[in-house]
């Protein structure tokens, strides 16, 4: 039963985000977002720790100490900023995000929260959520900026009007290259 419950997840979350990327111009991001979770590596993991309000890498992590599903899911999904991270001369280097990643980042953030919240969903959430984790240790500090400042639009102003700006600020970036 969690195979399915699981498969059913994961194929909301791709749908979510496939519809917010394709609204911020993102249309192979959209198509290709999460590929990896239908991979041996992550898919059985997925279903076997698989909690339905929350990633199954939270339960997997609770076992082993280190989740290896998220481990070879972040090492192939540039939407992660923990992809974007190197070394140079033995220390860590914190590399900037491209505008098209943060931007799917951003989706994928809104579209979690709204498969794991369900009816308790906010627009704030993904701000919250965000402001309360430590998962912003090892982040590059621009793309820190420039996260923060999508989810504060999109706790202010809303989905649409963020979701608007994003496929703005990806068209400027490219612009820039």
């Amino acid at each position: 039963m969690a195979f399915f419950k699981h498969l059913k997840t994961v194929t909301k979350h791709r749908r979510l985000v496939r519809k917010l990327c394709f609204k911020c111009g993102l249309i192979w991001q959209g198509l290709t977002h999460d590929l990896s979770k239908f991979s041996r590596a992550e898919f059985g993991p997925g279903a076997k720790y698989y909690q339905g309000d929350k990633s199954p890498q939270v339960k997997e992590r609770e076992i082993f100490g280190y989740s290896a599903a998220w481990l070879h899911h972040k090492g192939r999904n540039k939407h992660h900023f923990e992809y974007w991270v190197d070394y140079l001369r033995g220390k860590r280097v914190y590399v900037e995000m491209p505008a098209k990643y943060l931007a799917e980042m951003v989706c994928d953030r809104i579209a979690a929260s709204k498969v794991y919240l369900k009816d308790k969903y906010t627009e704030a959430y993904p701000l919250e959520y965000f402001e309360r984790s430590a998962d912003k240790e090892g982040m590059n500090p621009k793309t820190c900026e420039d996260l923060h400042y999508f989810l504060t639009m999109l706790k202010d102003k809303g989905e649409k009007y963020t979701l608007e700006q994003l496929k703005k600020y990806v068209k400027e970036s490219k612009r820039t290259q």
